[in-house]
This record gives structure tokens, C-alpha cells and sequence, in this order.
């Protein structure tokens, strides 16, 4: 039935069955992008057919390789888990790049065509001007130098070189027939992986958790208003804020590196009206948080972790076991990359969330003339360097394109009409590496206690993040772990003079200098993406916007509970309220005109009953979110639409603290119209907006914002599923119409170690498989499963449903 369900959906996208006559041709679907003939898709030996699975899960049984030094087991759950069984971690990484690549292939695949630069290739001229922008970023460039330094290290180089041959001996092995489905959809055939393209995943994921930076919108913003004004729309801290580091953490055990304060102005003559090339969506976090055994009912720590990510099919994330005599480790892999990224073993837990320093400049570039080949530095001109790209361009063949690197990196935003105003673009992904991040999640998959831990971790750099840590010891703790430049303050938030070596960074803080925190008196560390220490941490680092309230719920609810349940940290995870709601609603209400209060009395009903909770069914969530984003988006911050150029958008919080401290502010006059407005002008308008928008008819919020998890390529609306789910940005339940939480993780850190897990999606990457999107009922419903993590080969023989052997040819 899935399959015949699938095949419909697919027909139905492509032409309707009656034009037989057309399908010897090539067809295109969206964007005119070309599909092969229908014919070649339903042909029953190598068509869509053969992509069908039986219902039971059956993998191939036995399998011999050269590269293997000897036999390794695979064992498969119900749940299509692989628990890999080796004699040394060289074979299990072999095995572990087979079995990822053979349910997760085109994703690898075509994720890092998309990074690179590279769907043209396949999909044609319609996707061309996105690769010249992927390649203007440096994605490639930023994988080289990575690879580089991981081949300075022997044991990365075997390991790595094993995940990459086990991937291939999978991919060698493929005939046309046995091609996932997406190829034979979209005309075009999968090459041999690399430790290049593993680089390049690693990238990908490093530019979405560190690549967003808003310096052209700050810039415009700056020369826009005063000094005093942008400082006062755009605050650093706010006093509510509860840090990663607890605030009472005054003294710092460490004599701080000097900064040079090199007091570049920011005087920039120019408005820049680039708009950013892709900018990493805003709003992409994780909650986590360990409890101490001082604080559980079992008295065992428990750790907890939920990253929020862009939720696709298949899921970003591919579950897995693996045991050598060196290791034992459970949790989420990234097809594509070696190792467990999140998860345990019979000693410790980890998971992360990120960080979101700015580590992202851009630089203002002076040429020297019109050719654009050298540029001022330091009193002197500077020859930049000359990349070619080439681009094989489906329907067009080779297409070339020249970008220009300088001193700080690529010149990402180019002026065509003219010298000036061309930005460099230096991002701390593009650097050669002094450590590597592959070594640090072997190393944490073999570490057994704390100092383990913060060992593994000193070899990791970018994107930065918050390793959360627990242990059967007893111990907890949080680390800010990554690579931070060193900077005077304000650094960063504007566009920089590119021609004076002055304007960059100042070196790199030591990574013993790095925030972290073991075993707190409060007996919880937490971290929900918002400021990594109060103020007193003698080192500046920006961001854009630290989130401002899922940090603070979280730590409003470890604080208030004594003791803690499995079942309280599941609660927590899947809470759907809102403290943004409720900072502003009251405020709201309160400036909202009496007289349009009492002419919606349902709407007043709905909104005084509510409780802040965005279940999915809540009609008040769905109302008061319109009528938020009316004030914040439209009505309050009006300077922002009429401008030709982009401005920044004061946060969230910003607008709360101005609503409950300055009322007066002349900021709630709508520029845009004659007369001046007052706060209840505003928040009244916005009111009447959501009232004509809605009418009587107002939708439940699942309906309203559409949580959507589109099949990876985002044009096969066949492959994609709805669920039904509540949740919001600012909730720990951060779910919106493409994010949310990716992997859910509880792991009990007792005598045996207990993990209950779940994520959107399944382990197989074919839609025709019942194990494609088996778990998303279980996530979007708020339930776990327990973990089946083995011991030895013989435990949960029971709940097992398959068995590969690999061994030596």
C-alpha cells in the first residue's frame, strides 16, 4: 500500500498517465527542472518498483570486503537499529560507512552537492545563480583546509579512510536497479564518496550552527540612527538573563590575555543594500540540561538534549550502535561523518547545543583600480588570489566563474557596477584547523569520566557548542566549547575596514579560558542558546540575538522541582509553554482600546482563558501569535520596511522591555502616516489586523503554522509528511514550520544506563519503506522509546530482527 501511495503521489507530480505519447521525452517538474521519461521510472526490472521493501526488515546476510582485518556483526532492532559488533574501531567505521550509506545514500549525496556548489550538475540552469553563491562563501575552500590538517594525523587519516571505503564498497556495489529512488526521479547517478566530501558535511553543519551574521544590516542600522540610538534599540544584555555559566560566578580562575583596543571607528560612508547570501534562518537552537543525582528520584544524574534543527526526510540524523574493545557508544550519527555526534556509553552522555558567537565579518574592500586585482592593506596594495570554479551545467555544459580571495577570505559581496563597496568575507570555518573536531567525538565515545571528557573536547574548534555531561561518577557539566577570536569590544557587529590589518582579529582566546561549569550547588547546568556567561567574563563575543526566554523557562522550572522523574524531563521537553507570552500579553492587554475589547468578546474569551501553551489545538495561540507578529513585524518597527536598504529588527525582548518601561517611547509612531501614534494606537492596530485576518474563523495552531517536514529535496511533495504538533520558537518544544526538535534524548546515568530516545522521521532514506517515517507519530505525540543498548552481542536478542556479518575476502 505505501508503495502504490508513493507511486501515485510521484505520478501525479510529474503528467497525467494519458499522455503516453510524450513519455520517450524528458519532463520537468518546478523551476523547469527536468525529470527522465515516466517510461524509465515505471520500467518493473530498474524502475520505482524495485525500490520496494517488504515489510519485514531483510538485509543482505553475509558480506566480505579486502579492507577488513576481521569479522564484525551487525545486529538490527525492531526499530532497523544497527548495533555494530567489532574486533577494532578501523573495521567498525568501515562497517559503519556501509550500512549509513546503504539507507542514507542520496541524502549524503545530494547535501553535499548542495554545499559545494554542485546541483546544477543534475538539476540544470534554474539552480546555477544558488552554486555561484554556495561557491562565493568558500564552502569548498573552508573543506580543504580542513582536510589538510585532519591528514596531518595519522590515526584521523586510517579512521576516516575506513568510514569513506565502507561507504564506497556500498556505493561500487549499486546497479541501476538498486539505486534510491530520488536518482531514478531525478535522471543522474551516485558517485564515490570522500574524506573531501566528509569535510564538506562538516562545513554545511558548521555554516548553519556559525555562518549567520547581520554586520550589513547593523551598519546600515548605525548610520541610519545615533550611536546612542542603535545602542539603546539594540541592547548586548538584558538583567533578566540567566546565563549558561551561573551569574554568581564572579571570580575567574584565570589572569585574562590583553586585548589591543585598536579603536577602529565604524564610520562607514556607505549604506550596503546586498541582502545576505543565505543567511542561516535565525532562531536555530537546542535545549539541554543535567540533573544531579541530588535532585532525581533514582539519585542518578539525568541528561537531557533536544537539537533544533531543519526538520527533513530522511531525518538529519541516523541512530546507531557501536562496540569495539575500545568503545561502546549509542546515540545519532550524521550520515556522512564517523562516530556517535550525540549520545552515551556505559560511562558518560553528552549532547550539545550551540553556541551562536559571531565568528562571521565582513570587510570593506579598497582596490586599487577597476580590475578589482589588488587591493589596499596596510599602506600597501595586496594581489588577491584567483579561484576558478567550474561548473558543469546540465543543458549548458562548462561555465566558469573567478572569485576573488583576500587576506580575510572570499569577496562574497561584489559591487558589478562599480569599485566600491565590495565586502570580504572571513569566517572561522574557513581556517586551517590547529585541532580536529573527528578526534573529538572518538575521543568522547571512549571517554569514561570527566577529565575524559574535557580532554576529548580541547580538540574541538567549530561550530561552537555546549557540551552538556553527565556521568555514572556522579558528576555534571556544561562546557562552552569552540574557537573564539579574540576581540576589542564591539567587534564584529559592523562592517570592517578591509584595508588595515588592524580591523581583524586580535588572536583566539585560550581554550582553558573557555566558560564551563562542574557540579553547581544548584545541582542543574542548562544551556537553550542565550548568553554563555553574565558580563563579568573578561573576554567580549557577540551575537546577533541571544535567545532571551527558553534558557530562563528552563532554568524557572530545574529551580522550582526538588526532585525529578524520567517522565518530568519528557514533560519538559515536549512543554509547549511560552514565557514570551506571557512577559507580553498582559502588556498587550493592557494598552489594547476598551472599546475594541468589548467589541470581540469571543476573541476576548479565547484570549483571557488562555494559559501561554501553543498545544496544537489552541485557537488563543494562533490568535495572539497574528496579533504579536502584527506589532513586532509591521506596526512597531515600521523604520525597518521603508527603507531602501536592510535594517536590523530589534529583538523580541527589546520590544517586550519597551512596552513595560517606556510607553512613551517615540518609537510606537508609525512613521508612515501623519498623526502621531501612541502605544495604544499601535497595539490596537495590530489587534484589528488579526481581527480582519481571522474573522470569525480562527484555525487551531497546528493548522495555522503548518509544521511541515519536507522530503530533503523540497520538490517532491509526495515524500513529505504533516505532522500534527504544537510547540513555538520561544517554548522548549521549539517547533515551527520547518525547525524543531531533531533528536530527543533522556539518558539515566545509573548502575545499567537507560536512554529514551526518539526523532522525526526513521532510519531508512527510501519513501517506499515502512522504516522511513515509522518514529514521527511517536515524536509528534510527546513518546520515547527505550533504547536498546547492548552490553555484550547476546543482550535484547530478543528484541532483534536481523543479523549482517562482514568479514575479510
Amino acid at each position: 500500500m505505501r508503495l502504490i501511495k508513493l507511486i501515485l503521489g510521484i505520478a501525479f507530480s510529474i503528467l497525467t498517465y494519458f499522455f503516453i505519447q510524450f513519455l520517450s521525452e524528458p519532463q520537468t517538474i518546478g523551476e523547469g527542472r527536468e525529470i527522465p521519461p515516466v517510461g524509465n521510472l515505471m520500467n518493473p526490472f530498474s524502475g520505482v518498483w524495485a525500490n520496494a521493501e517488504p515489510t519485514t526488515f531483510v538485509p543482505e546476510q553475509n558480506m566480505a570486503f579486502d579492507a577488513l582485518d576481521g569479522e564484525v556483526n551487525v545486529h538490527y532492532d525492531e526499530r532497523m537499529v544497527p548495533h555494530i559488533f567489532a574486533d577494532n574501531t578501523k573495521d567498525a567505521l568501515f562497517v559503519q560507512g556501509y550500512v549509513t550509506a546503504s539507507q542514507r545514500y542520496f541524502q549524503m549525496d545530494i547535501s553535499v552537492r548542495s554545499t559545494a556548489g554542485r546541483l546544477s550538475e543534475v538539476l540544470g540552469e534554474s539552480i546555477l545563480d544558488r552554486d555561484l553563491k554556495q561557491r562565493r562563501k568558500g564552502m569548498v575552500f573552508a573543506a580543504e583546509n580542513a582536510v589538510r590538517e585532519w591528514m596531518k594525523n595519522e590515526e584521523s587519516k586510517e579512521l576516516l579512510g575506513a568510514y569513506v571505503d565502507g561507504v564506497n564498497a556500498y556505493v561500487n556495489s549499486l546497479s541501476p536497479a538498486d539505486y534510491p529512488l530520488e536518482y531514478k526521479l531525478m535522471g543522474f547517478e551516485p558517485e564515490e564518496w570522500s574524506i573531501l566530501k566528509t569535510a564538506i558535511f562538516v562545513k554545511a553543519m558548521a555554516y548553519s550552527l556559525a555562518g549567520r551574521h547581520l554586520d550589513i544590516e547593523a551598519t546600515n542600522s548605525l548610520k541610519r540612527f545615533t550611536k546612542d540610538t542603535f545602542d539603546y534599540l539594540y541592547p548586548e544584555y538584558f538583567k533578566e538573563e540567566t546565563p549558561i555559566v551561573p551569574i554568581d560566578r564572579k571570580n575567574w580562575a584565570f589572569k585574562a590575555e590583553k586585548v589591543a583596543d585598536d579603536k577602529i571607528d565604524n564610520d562607514i560612508d556607505s549604506y550596503f543594500d546586498y541582502k545576505n547570501y543565505d543567511n542561516p534562518p535565525a532562531g536555530l537552537g537546542s535545549n539541554n540540561w543535567v540533573v544531579s543525582g541530588s535532585k532525581t528520584k533514582s539519585g542518578d544524574p539525568i541528561l537531557c538534549g533536544d537539537p533544533h534543527l531543519g526538520l527533513t526526510l530522511p531525518s538529519i540524523w541516523y541512530e546507531m550502535q557501536i562496540n569495539t574493545p575500545e568503545l561502546n557508544a549509542y546515540g545519532v550519527t550524521l550520515p556522512g561523518i564517523p562516530f556517535v555526534i550525540i549520545g552515551f556509553n556505559e560511562f558518560i552522555a553528552w549532547t550539545q547545543t550551540n553556541v551562536g558567537h559571531d565568528v562571521t565579518d565582513l570587510y570593506q574592500m579598497t582596490w586599487k583600480d577597476k580590475t578589482k586585482m589588488e587591493y589596499l592593506y596596510d599602506g600597501e596594495y595586496k594581489k588577491v588570489e584567483l579561484r576558478v570554479d567550474e561548473y558543469q551545467v546540465k543543458g549548458l555544459g562548462t561555465i566558469r566563474d573567478t572569485v576573488r580571495y583576500t587576506v580575510w577570505g572570499p569577496v562574497t559581496y561584489e559591487n558589478p557596477n562599480g569599485m566600491e563597496d565590495d565586502l570580504a568575507y572571513q569566517w572561522l570555518g574557513h581556517h586551517g584547523s590547529d585541532k580536529n573536531e573527528i578526534t573529538t567525538f572518538y575521543e568522547l565515545n571512549k571517554a569514561r569520566n570527566f577529565d575524559e571528557y574535557y580532554k576529548a573536547l580541547n580538540t574541538y574548534n567549530v561550530p561552537a557548542q555546549n557540551y552538556a555531561f553527565a556521568s555514572r561518577e556522579g558528576d555534571i557539566a556544561l562546557r562552552v566549547m569552540g574557537k573564539y577570536p579574540l576581540k576589542e569590544e564591539g567587534q564584529g557587529r559592523f562592517v570592517r575596514d578591509g584595508s588595515l590589518s588592524s580591523s581583524g582579529w586580535k588572536g583566539f582566546i585560550p581554550k582553558e579560558h573557555v566558560p564551563f561549569v562542574k557540579n553547581p550547588p544548584q545541582g542543574f547546568v542548562s544551556s537553550a542558546n542565550q548568553h554563555s556567561t553574565d558580563p563579568s567574563y573578561p573576554y567580549y563575543y557577540n551575537k546577533e540575538k541571544f535567545e532571551a526566554f527558553r534558557g530562563r523557562i528552563a532554568n524557572r522550572l530545574l529551580s522550582e522541582k526538588e526532585v525529578f522523574t524520567v517522565q518530568d524531563m519528557m514533560d519538559m521537553q515536549n512543554s509547549n509553554y511560552c514565557l514570551k507570552s506571557e512577559e507580553a500579553f498582559p502588556l498587550m492587554m493592557q494598552y489594547l482600546d476598551e472599546a475594541e475589547q468589548s467589541a470581540n468578546p469571543g476573541v476576548m474569551t479565547l484570549l483571557k482563558n488562555w494559559d501561554y501553551t501553543y498545544r496544537s489545538d489552541s485557537k488563543a495561540a494562533t490568535f495572539f501569535n497574528a496579533w504579536w507578529s502584527n506589532l513586532h513585524n509591521e506596526d512597531l518597527w515600521d523604520e525597518m520596511e521603508t527603507e531602501p536598504y536592510p535594517l536590523m529588527r530589534p529583538s523580541w525582548i527589546r520590544t517586550i522591555h519597551l512596552m513595560r518601561d517606556v510607553p512613551e517611547s517615540i518609537f510606537f509612531d508609525d512613521r508612515r502616516t501623519d498623526e502621531a501614534e501612541t502605544i495604544n494606537d499601535i497595539v490596537t492596530k495590530s489587534f484589528k489586523k488579526a481581527i480582519k485576518e481571522f474573522g470569525d474563523d480562527i484555525p487551531k495552531w497546528s493548522d495555522f503554522q503548518n509544521p511541515t517536514i519536507y522530503h530533503i529535496t523540497r520538490s517532491i511533495p509526495a515524500f513529505n509528511r504533516t505532522p500534527e504538533v504544537g510547540g513555538v520558537h520561544s517554548a522548549l518544544n521549539a517547533q515551527t514550520h520547518v525547525h524543531g526538535p531533531s533528536w530527543r534524548q533522556i539518558v539515566v546515568l545509573g548502575d545499567e544506563v537507560k536512554a529514551f530516545v526518539s526523532y522525526p522521521g526513521g532510519q531508512s532514506g527510501n519513501p517506499g519503506s515502512k522504516y522511513y517515517d515509522d518514529f514521527l507519530d511517536t515524536w509528534a505525540n510527546g513518546k520515547y522509546y527505550e533504547a536498546m543498548f547492548m552490553i555484550s552481542e547476546d543482550d535484547h536478542a530478543e528484541g532483534m530482527i536481523a543479523r549482517q556479518i562482514y568479514s575479510k575476502k
